[in-house]
Order: C-alpha cells, then structure tokens, then sequence
C-alpha cells in the first residue's frame, strides 16, 4: 500500500445515525460531481471546520458531514499523514489505497481557482516511513497565496465584483461608517483599506496565516479577522449594529440630502425616527431634505440595472436634442459593473461644442425635464474650473465641472413595456442621477476620476503624490518633477486622450473599469 495515497473506508464503529447529515451537504448546487470532501475536525476545532465546509459548499465543492464510504478526499490542518491515519483506526476503520489524503492549503487554493486544482506532492499528507526524510505538514515550505506581493495601493490591484471575503469586508465596512459617523477619521479609513485589499484576493481567508504579508492589516483589523474566524461573526459588529447611536445615524443619513451635522443634531435632539422628525413643526429643512423625504420610498431602494439603463437612454435623447455629437458616458458603480446602485453618474462631453454651449447644456437638458414634467428635484452647480489651476492635493476633493443633481421621474414604460399596464400607484419611480459635463480635452481625467470606487480614487491620488511625485485629480495630472524646468508651466501638464495614457503617465499596468471596485 502506498501511504501517501492514504486509505479506503472498510468496516467500522456503529455511530448514531445523524438526521440532515447528507441534506446539509446539498442546500448549495454541487459543481464538482467526482470529488467528495471530508474535513477532519481533529487539531482544528468545530467552529473553524464548520467554517471551512461552509466556505467549500459555497464554491460549489460536496462536503460530507460524516466520514462515510463515499469520500474520496479527507483534508486536514496541522496534520501528518499518520496522525490522519492514527485517527482513523481510532475510529476502527481500515485503511486501503483509494482515498486522498491533503493538507488543507490544496483545499484553500481550490477555493480560490473556483474549480479542483492538481493535488502535488506539497499538498499530499506524508506517512512516516514512507519517504526517506519526511516533513510533518506543518513544517512544509508552501508559500500561501497570501505571500504573492500584495500592494499597498487599490489602484495596484485588480478588484472585481467576485469577492471571497464577504464576511470579512461586510464586517469592516460596518465597523467604518461607525467610525464614519463619530467622525474618526483614521479607524474609518483603517478598516475602508482592509476591506478593499482583502476585496482584491482571489482566495478566501480562512486562517490567521492566511493574513501574512497582506498590507493594511493593522491590529485592530486583525483581532476582528480571528474573531469572524473563531465564531463566525464579529462581538464588536454586533454591538455597533445594537448601538441606538450608530441606528440612528444610518437611519438618517438615508435621506437625501441628511449629513452627519444635521443627524448629530437630531440625535443630540433625542429624535430616533423619520415619522417624529417629519412631525415635528420646529424643524426646518432644506429644498434637498424636503425632496429626500417626499420621494423617500423610492430613493432608499436601490436602482437596478434596467432601471439605469433606462435612465442613460432617458438622457442620451436629452442632451442629443441640444449637442447631437455629445458623449454620454455612465460612470461609478455601473460602469465598473455593479447590478444595483444608489443613483445613476453620467459624464457629459462635446468634441465639437464651443465653450457657451457647453455651458448652457445641463440648463436646456433639465428645463426639457421640467417641461415634460420629468424633473422632480435639481440642484445646479456652476464650473469654477480653471485650465491651468494645480490639481488639488487632497484625496477626496470634489471636482471643478459643471454638475447638477436631480432627482428624476423614471416611467415604468421605459424600464418594461409589457408589464407597465400592470404597475399599480404612481405609475413612475423616483430616481437620483448626477450629471456632470466636463470641457473634451479633460473627459479622460474626469472618466477616470467618476469610475472608480472611493478607495481606487484616493489610492490612485496617493500614489501619484508619494511614488510618481505628481499630482492627479478629475481635472489634470501634473508632474512635479518638471517644476523646476525652464520650460513654460503649461509643460508640467501632461495630456491624455484615455484612461490608459494616464496610466502609462503614472507608470501603473492599466485596471479595467470592472477592476476597479476597491
């Protein structure tokens, strides 16, 4: 017999039959029909194995509760092959050739692929005797994909939208707008950077090992890591997600047009719903508040895809009417390829359009709206952009273009034709969309800067400041190693026609819009 191939189930110890063993393994589609998992509880805990077989089912991998003739493959963790085979004759069962034996990294790299990957001679659990010098498992020299260089900077990583670390980041994000709404700045941003790079790993985190020579992990960030995988959920986030404080806050920075000034004060007022605050005759609100509780309902549900769509058609016709060579372009969270959002981003650009014209646009699209009966909030801001002005040095600065923000009356006819008849009420749904026209020669820089997620963009400032020595916002990039030149100003300016030259400017391998949900 050959150990390394381990053992085939035969005769064994009489167990109490478990109710629901098998049906556990099927509550998730089973994708890979051949392969059937054991994982050995032993030298690992119940908690951490539990899950583990949670994780494998989710990646579509049949995982039995109990041992049983089926299994082709038995995984442990901090195991040799004789402790697993010690262990299975403790459980009277006799060892033959036809079962796998593997050390949980084969499992972790599966889980990563997707899909089975080749069992080497690293992952195979070694049997004393079998080899002239064996390696217990825990001592084997197996890199964990964890160790692969990992950078600092979102906008050196490629993140989709296929994240295997929900429970961590969902975690962290909560912990953030906590620290978000008590406005502290360095834990909020400490846990938004340990959610965007564990977004960015292709494999799920499982172990605290798995956590070596990751980047932005801090302590904090850590201790809440290893208590998700000792319970499978964070003490801390359930005590934010009870506090009455965080409650509130999230309550009322739902309303259009609430920050967190004004949700300090309604707490501090001792309000804690949306009904008490609307009633209340001594509060007074903005044109924005007034128009965030009137079509509340509508706003706090997210826009789906075939809602935005409707809505980039519904301003294609618009601005086509006043500039028919303008470009529309929907950016943010849809076109990174997001299926649901909280409002809808366009850029708007002329090839052709003289600089009055481009000034007039967003006033002639809207009153078009208005006309129609289309426009139900709108809130114009006028350019203060200036062509040679420096890029702003800070991360989360808000552009210098043309912008209005509405709210806009989205027919159902124009989200689905046949079924529109059907719609009970209004007949209509209201929906946020940002507009911003930029000047043509900027639509690269302004593309880039309304595309990425919040952590990409800060990422992608920072690092052109601290390792480019440049300076990068929606506007411009411009390159402060010249500054020195006797050239003109203009110079230190450097042109783009696409988002790829600004990258090729800052040195960076380019991330596609869908790589870039940091």
């Amino acid at each position: 017999m050959d150990p390394l191939r381990a053992v085939h189930l035969g005769p064994r110890k009489k167990r109490p039959k478990q109710m629901g063993t098998s049906a556990a393994s099927t509550l998730h589609d089973i994708r890979f029909q051949d392969l059937v998992l054991f994982i050995l509880e032993k030298k690992m805990g119940s908690t951490r194995r539990a899950f583990l077989m949670d994780l494998a089912r989710r990646k579509g991998f049949r995982v039995e509760n109990e041992l049983s003739d089926s299994v082709t493959h038995i995984v442990a963790e901090n195991n040799s092959g004789t402790d697993v085979l010690e262990w299975l004759q403790e459980q009277n069962i006799k060892a033959t050739s036809e079962l796998e034996l593997l050390d949980i990294s084969w499992l972790i790299e599966c889980m990563g692929a997707g899909k089975p990957v080749e069992m080497t001679g690293k992952h195979q659990l070694l049997v004393r005797g079998s080899s002239p010098s064996p390696i217990p498992v825990s001592e084997m020299k197996t890199p964990p994909l964890a160790v692969r260089k990992i950078s600092q900077y979102a906008c050196q990583r490629r993140t989709t939208l296929n994240n295997c670390n929900h429970i961590f980041t969902d975690a962290f994000e909560i912990l953030a707008e906590n620290y978000e709404f008590r406005e502290n700045e360095g834990s909020c941003l400490a846990f938004m950077r340990a959610a965007s790079v564990l977004k960015s790993l292709p494999f799920p985190v499982i172990s605290m090992k798995d956590t070596e020579g990751i980047p932005c992990l801090g302590d904090k960030v850590k201790c809440v890591i290893e208590g998700i995988i000792e319970d499978g959920e964070s003490s801390e986030v359930k005590a934010v997600l009870n506090d009455e404080r965080y409650k509130s806050f999230k309550l009322f920075t739902s309303v259009f047009g609430v920050g967190l000034k004004t949700a300090e004060k309604w707490f501090r007022m001792g309000f804690r719903t949306l009904s008490t605050i609307k009633s209340d005759e001594t509060l007074k609100f903005t044109r924005m508040q007034k128009a965030g509780f009137l079509y509340y309902e509508d706003l706090v549900s997210c826009v789906n895809r075939v809602e935005a769509e409707a809505v980039s058609v519904l301003v294609q016709e618009a601005v086509a009417h006043f500039l028919p060579d303008a470009l529309v372009t929907m950016t943010g969270g849809f076109r990174r390829g997001k299926m649901i959002g909280h409002d809808v981003d366009f850029l708007i650009t002329s090839p052709g359009a003289a600089e009055e014209e481009e000034q007039q646009l967003l006033h002639q699209v809207t009153n078009l709206w208005k006309q129609k009966e289309l426009l139900l909030y709108c809130d114009h801001i006028e350019s203060t952009f200036e062509k040679f002005k420096l890029p702003s040095r800070k991360v989360d600065a808000l552009d210098h273009f043309q912008k209005c923000f509405l709210i806009l009356k989205l027919p159902h006819q124009r989200v689905d034709t046949d079924r529109s008849s059907q719609h009970e009420g209004k007949g209509w749904k209201a929906i946020r969309v940002d507009l911003v026209m930029c000047p043509y020669e900027r639509r690269a820089f302004a593309l880039l800067g309304w595309t990425g997620s919040r952590q990409f963009e800060r990422d992608l400032r920072r690092y052109a400041t601290h390792e480019r020595k440049m300076m990068l916002d929606n506007h411009a990039l411009y390159d402060k190693t010249k500054a020195n030149s006797p050239a003109l100003p203009r110079r230190m300016f450097l042109e783009a026609e696409s988002e790829e030259e600004i990258f090729a400017h800052l040195g960076l391998d380019y991330i596609e819009p869908q790589e870039r949900n940091a």
